[in-house]
């Protein structure tokens, strides 16, 4: 059964209620945001606020926001729980909503599969008389809910449009996660025990089969680079790869391709020794063109952290240290820029750019209370696969 605007309700099961009093039936005359998210979902965490925000504005108007965190990752329930229990402590400790936690994935089989809901965060929007009034994205709650709370969206003809039109999106996006689930299931079956084996010849087979069928892939392109260079040096045929990889990143203009392209080329754990310096200094002068061009340093926003580290090792190992030291910099402070980061991978790209300016400067560095010293013996390597006139 398809749940839509105008289908009642379903039903609210969750384990456990970490904040707040249990919710055991939606009440007549009250309204409920419910609210699909996860603490690693940037986009969910960011939209917490302004959920609190709701909660307090409307709260005498009957409004109740409730939160349900059915995507939390974990070994277990109770490790999951616990790790959830733990971030809301840390980050939001005033909460003003319920939150109610599900591992066994009943309320993703109640609420988001028969929605046509694939992506988080989503908000499903109960009205007066425990009906759905709206599923949607919060950024868009703003607008609506002044007016189901007033009870004249649900009749209105923007409402069924706007239903009408998210159900035909979720149905072609569904089947097309079908058909690339259809697609790479069989290949990650080969593909993964063949790279947790080092087997680098059936890993690489696995992946141009899934390069031949999903051309399109970053990951799957960044992967065959990568496997062709780095791990079976292969510069025969790992050439035209990359070469073909750089010429698709900057037709994109697709920062996050060009930014696969230039880790395979300067990522500073990778051995480029067979790699010819002129051809892999001119790849990398040109991706780093792009990728400045599409996210300038002077410009407050954008996850500078996901590129910067390879384009600052570029222009180290083309000599220009203080460039490379003020990108390093730069990529630091957009690790605490607006977009929320999950901590782990925080950490992760912390961890590899203060390494970075402690190498660049030849000295101890810090950000905030990670430090790291010089590693010497990646030093010698970069000057050893340095062209002999840099650029």
């Amino acid at each position: 059964m398809v749940v839509r605007m105008d289908s009642p309700a379903p039903p609210i099961k969750v384990e456990n209620w970490l904040r707040g009093q249990p919710l055991t039936s939606f009440q007549p005359g009250k309204v409920y945001i419910v609210e699909f998210w996860a603490t690693w979902c940037g986009p969910c965490v960011k939209a917490m606020p302004h959920l609190v925000r709701l909660q307090e504005e409307y709260r005498d108007r009957g409004l109740e926001v409730v939160g349900v965190a059915a995507n939390e990752e974990g070994p277990t329930l109770d490790e999951a729980r616990t790790k959830l229990d733990a971030w809301l402590t840390k980050k939001f400790s005033n909460l003003n909503y319920r939150i109610g936690f599900d591992y066994t994935g009943n309320m993703n089989k109640l609420w988001m599969d028969p929605s046509f809901s694939v992506g988080i965060p989503t908000s499903f929007v109960v009205d007066r008389d425990g009906y759905i009034a709206f599923i949607g994205l919060p950024t868009q709650l703003d607008d609506v809910l002044p007016k189901i709370l007033n009870g004249s969206w649900r009749t209105s003809d923007e409402a069924k449009a706007a239903d009408t039109e998210r159900i035909a999106e979720g149905e072609r996006t569904t089947r097309e996660m079908t058909r690339k689930r259809a697609l790479t299931e069989p290949i990650f079956a080969k593909l993964t025990p063949a790279m947790k084996a080092e087997d680098w010849a059936n890993a690489l087979s696995a992946v141009e089969e899934a390069v031949a069928v999903m051309p399109d892939d970053v990951n799957f392109r960044v992967l065959h680079a990568g496997l062709l260079l780095h791990r079976m040096r292969d510069m025969r045929n790992g050439l035209p790869v990359m070469r073909q990889l750089v010429r698709d990143a900057i037709g994109k203009k697709s920062e996050p391709w060009m930014a696969g392209a230039m880790r395979q080329l300067f990522d500073p754990a990778n051995d480029n020794s067979d790699f010819p310096p002129a051809e892999r200094f001119a790849m990398g002068k040109e991706l780093s063109e792009h990728i400045l061009a599409l996210n300038p340093p002077q410009r407050g926003d954008g996850s500078k952290f996901l590129s910067y580290g390879a384009v600052a090792q570029y222009y180290y190992e083309s000599g220009n240290k203080g460039r490379a030291i003020e990108l390093v910099e730069v990529a630091l402070k957009s690790l605490d820029g607006p977009e929320p980061i999950p901590d782990e991978l925080k950490q992760h790209f912390m961890s590899l750019l203060v390494q970075a300016l402690a190498n660049y400067k030849g000295e101890k560095a810090c950000y905030g209370a990670l430090s790291a010293t010089p590693q010497d013996e990646v030093s010698e390597r970069v000057k050893a696969q340095a062209p002999e006139e840099k650029t």
